[in-house]
C-alpha cells in the first residue's frame, strides 16, 4: 500500500525526506456501507482485513464477508436493506447472488452503473480515510491499520460528514 503524497513542513531549499523500512510486502483492505434513512442519522458500516503476505491468509474480501458485513447491517439497522452497489467482481458471484435471491424478502439490490464512483457515496469516505495517509511513515502493517481503524472510526460517529458523502453524488432519498 502506497501512500500518496502529501503537503509538509521543512526548511527552505531542503526537501524533507521520511526514510521507511520494510519490504511493503501487505495491504490494508476495507469494506463498508453508508446507511442511510429519513429522519435518522446516517451510519457507517465497515470491516477492515489486513493482509500480511501469509499464504493461508485471504488477500481481500471474499463473498462470505460480504454477506457477513450486509448481515451484520441488517442486526444493526433493524430493518429491510435496500443496497446500491459497484459493479466489483466480488458483488457479481454466483453464491452473493444466490444469498441476495435467498433473502428477497428484506434485502433488495441495485446495481451502479459501470465505471460510476461519483454515484458512490462509499468513496467520498473512502476518500476521508486515505487523505492524511500521505504523511503516515508506518514502521509496520499493523500501525496502517491502527490508522484506518481510527479514521473511520472518527468518521462513524460523525453522521454530518456521511450525509456530505451522499450529497458529493448528486443523489437524493426520496420516501
Amino acid at each position: 500500500m502506497t501512500p500518496p503524497r502529501a503537503k509538509t513542513w521543512g526548511r527552505v531549499g531542503r526537501t524533507p525526506v521520511v526514510r521507511v523500512r520494510g519490504r511493503g510486502t501487505g495491504r490494508v483492505s476495507m469494506a463498508g456501507m453508508t446507511c442511510y434513512k429519513s429522519g435518522e442519522r446516517s451510519r457507517l458500516i465497515y470491516a477492515v482485513r489486513e493482509y500480511n503476505g501469509r499464504k493461508d491468509q485471504p488477500k481481500g474480501f471474499g463473498w462470505r464477508d460480504f454477506r457477513d458485513l450486509i448481515l451484520r447491517a441488517r442486526s444493526q439497522l433493524g430493518g429491510p436493506i435496500v443496497l446500491v452497489w459497484d459493479n466489483i467482481r466480488i458483488h457479481l458471484t454466483a453464491p452473493l447472488r444466490e444469498f441476495i435471491e435467498a433473502n428477497a424478502d428484506w434485502l433488495t439490490v441495485f446495481q451502479l452503473p459501470t465505471y460510476a464512483p461519483d454515484l458512490n457515496p462509499q468513496e467520498g469516505v473512502w476518500s476521508m480515510v486515505k487523505r492524511d495517509l500521505g504523511n503516515l511513515a508506518a514502521a509496520d502493517l499493523s500501525q496502517i491499520t491502527r490508522a484506518v481503524k481510527r479514521r473511520l472510526k472518527r468518521i462513524q460517529y460523525r453522521s454530518h460528514l456521511i450525509d456530505g458523502c451522499l450529497a458529493g453524488t448528486g443523489l437524493v432519498i426520496d420516501d
